[in-house]
């Protein structure tokens, strides 16, 4: 669905990867979940178009890629009429206040799993549910 060039040939995006873990999200609707991340993670958005997006947070970066370019990816099959994605993984951002993501997300309209709570491991967090179904987990320290 993109109009012109990426920001960056893919090729070249893929070689400057070269260590650490890598998340590359499937989701329905780039937008919606530039808009889910950046208001409720306050994440930042490197490069969105329709297709893929890269997103930032605490020195992390992850992809967003539309379903429909996966048309021809091994994956196509494991994610073809499935509504809820991630399911049993918690996407953990660190040094996003839970508070502050909790109070964006009723905002906004998306589900609060968990409200904001310190928890016996350090942290307090929340939980909050993407339109894709994948549950963010915003914490800092206690």
């Amino acid at each position: 669905m993109r109009e012109g060039d990426s920001w960056i040939p893919a090729d070249e995006y893929g070689r400057s990867l070269k260590q650490g873990l890598g998340v590359n999200l499937l989701v329905k609707d780039v937008s919606k979940a530039v808009q889910f991340q950046t208001k409720v993670l306050e994440a930042e958005t490197v490069y969105a178009d329709p297709d893929f997006a890269v997103m930032r947070a605490g020195g992390t970066e992850w992809m967003l890629h539309a379903d429909h370019t996966y048309r021809d990816h091994e994956m196509a099959g494991v994610i073809s009429g499935v509504d809820i994605r991630g399911l049993g993984a918690e996407l953990r951002l660190y040094g996003r206040n839970p508070d502050a993501a909790e109070a964006a997300a009723r905002e906004g309209g998306w589900t609060v799993l968990a409200g904001s709570a310190d928890k016996p491991h350090g942290q307090r967090e929340t939980h909050i549910v993407d339109d894709d179904g994948y549950v963010w987990v915003p914490g800092i320290p206690i």
